[in-house]
């Protein structure tokens, strides 16, 4: 408690009323009549990637699945025939990957024989048909087990999909599995030493962490097995692995995407987000999967999900907004590159503005105290009569949650009243707040953490540093990588924009992709398509 400040709140004289769910009402903006479609968008940028990509390693993307099977070079069914010879060769390899944790071979050549059919008759479910995919094993996934990343949970196969993957599904995806995931989301390396999941590696240097929680999501995708992953996000579980496995995560808008059939660890702080290999195929996840759901009660009032603007040619009409100081807290190899790719956005025709982020601490100390208390609430009975079958870091995080008291937890979300406050007032002048994504790039495993597990809290903090923001306040941030280091490990930068606008996040991470003019090739790839 006390080497983490986690008691300020107790000095803290806030008179706001709490907010104890980041709900933000839609701006009502006169409907212009949305200039283009959405499919006419995603038509576009399907069309804009094929010159992008001829020099050097590129990530197979949608579009590349897409022009296999549209042109007859492959079928989904070849497809899914590689993708299980590869999930059988990642179990084998040393280190195993252990990036996707359960897997049927029945259920995915099913999937994806029905895909090929249609293929052959021409009667295609969406951009999505055919595309492999797989989810964080927090999802309900018929009929794989809601483990969460623990020994003791899930022992029976799940019969009803979570609201995510019903709707993959019914756009034609072949779900190749669920993966794996750091121990109910409580930490940010993706250390999982039990018996049913063990560590994932990073694809770029496999004796160093994925990152988490959505650690196997994020190692998938840059390993080539799938171009698509679906994680959660309450402290950075998409942003944090997708920064250090060099691919795109996006967190969604608080609500945007339905949560119903993940599990309800943090209420106030999640958001489902998709983990992809591109900017575009993001785009075209998103515009998938965000909608409101009469199963979940928040998002229910959301605009509706556009891509407008997002193949804007330039950043002309955009201001972005940096506070310098905050920004500045990272590596110096991180803060290099980033500082290059502002000045990047900047010849692209946007303004950069200076801003300041009023009371990041609080915010911190906030953030941290909502999401441990909210996950030591829900996992009571858990934390009674299962906590030796947990991993020490799990045991560890719950038992300092167990410190926290109501008022903590009131006046945590008091600030977040303020904190929301603050951001709607620098949205007024600002669309967009950059900074990096992680402050560091991926730790090295060590032997013990095979064993052990691994306890960094000052790691741990240090990797939410920039993510705590958008989780505590339910805004949108997205990770783009755009470098790496000397040791050859990825590098990202974050958009964050203001509820809802999901859509210039996206058009300006499509210029970020422009700034990393390489992309090195992780040193585990499997090319499903080869």
């Amino acid at each position: 408690m006390r080497l983490n400040n986690f008691s300020l709140m107790r000095s803290l004289d806030i008179h706001e009323d709490p907010t104890f769910l980041p709900e933000v009402a839609a701006e009502i903006t006169e409907d212009k009549s949305e200039a283009k479609s959405t499919s006419d968008i995603i038509e576009q940028l399907m069309n804009a990637r094929s010159d992008s990509a001829s020099n050097g390693f590129s990530f197979k993307g949608i579009k590349d699945y897409l022009d296999c099977y549209r042109s007859g070079k492959l079928t989904p069914s070849q497809v899914a025939k590689n993708i299980i010879a590869m999930l059988e060769d990642c179990d084998k390899s040393t280190p195993p990957l252990r990036a996707i944790v359960q897997w049927d071979q029945e259920q995915i050549m099913l999937m994806a024989e029905a895909s090929t059919t249609r293929y052959r008759n021409k009667c295609t479910l969406s951009y999505l048909d055919g595309i492999p995919v797989c989810l964080k094993e927090e999802f309900k996934v018929v009929p794989y087990h809601q483990r969460v990343g623990t020994v003791y949970l899930g022992t029976e196969p799940e019969t009803e999909d979570a609201t995510v993957a019903k709707k993959l599904r019914e756009a034609g995806a072949i779900i190749i599995g669920v993966s794996n995931m750091h121990e109910l989301g409580t930490g940010t390396t993706g250390c999982n030493p039990n018996r049913y999941h063990k560590i994932p590696r990073n694809p770029y240097k496999p004796n160093h962490f994925t990152g988490g929680s959505s650690s196997g999501s994020a190692a998938a995708v840059a390993a080539g097995l799938c171009p698509v992953a679906i994680g959660t996000d309450g402290g950075g579980s998409v942003r944090i692995p997708a920064s250090f496995c060099g691919v795109v995560g996006l967190k969604g808008t608080f609500g945007r995407i339905s949560c119903h059939g993940s599990l309800p660890l943090s209420y106030s702080t999640v958001s489902v987000g998709p983990i992809c290999t591109s900017v575009a195929d993001a785009a075209i996840v998103y515009s998938i999967l965000a909608e409101p759901d009469p199963l979940y009660p928040y998002g229910l009032k959301q605009p509706k999900a556009t891509l407008s603007g997002m193949c804007a040619p330039d950043l002309k009409d955009l201001k972005l907004g940096v506070d310098w100081t905050f920004f500045k807290a990272c590596d110096a190899e991180v803060l290099s590159i980033c500082e290059k790719a502002v000045e990047y956005l900047r010849s692209q025709g946007a303004s950069v503005v200076e801003v300041f982020l009023p009371e990041m601490e609080e915010v911190r100390v906030a953030h941290a105290i909502c999401i441990l208390g909210e996950m030591r609430d829900f996992l009571q009975p858990d934390f009674n009569k299962h906590f030796r079958e947990m991993n020490l870091d799990t045991r560890a995080n719950l038992a300092l949650a167990s410190q926290f008291t109501a008022l903590d937890y009131i006046t945590a979300n008091r600030q977040r009243t303020r904190s929301m406050r603050f951001l709607r007032e620098i949205f007024t002048s600002v669309n967009c707040i950059l900074t990096p994504g992680v402050a560091c790039t991926a730790p090295r495993i060590f032997e013990s953490d095979l064993l052990s597990g691994s306890s960094d809290l000052s790691f741990t903090v240090r990797s939410m540093r920039f993510m705590q923001l958008g989780n505590f306040t339910g805004i949108p941030g997205l990770v783009v990588p755009i470098g790496y280091s000397t040791a050859g490990l990825p590098i990202s930068f974050q958009v964050m924009a203001k509820w809802w606008d999901e859509a210039v996040l996206l058009r300006i991470g499509l210029k970020l992709e422009q700034f990393r003019c390489q992309t090195k090739k992780p040193s585990i790839y499997y090319d499903i398509l080869a």
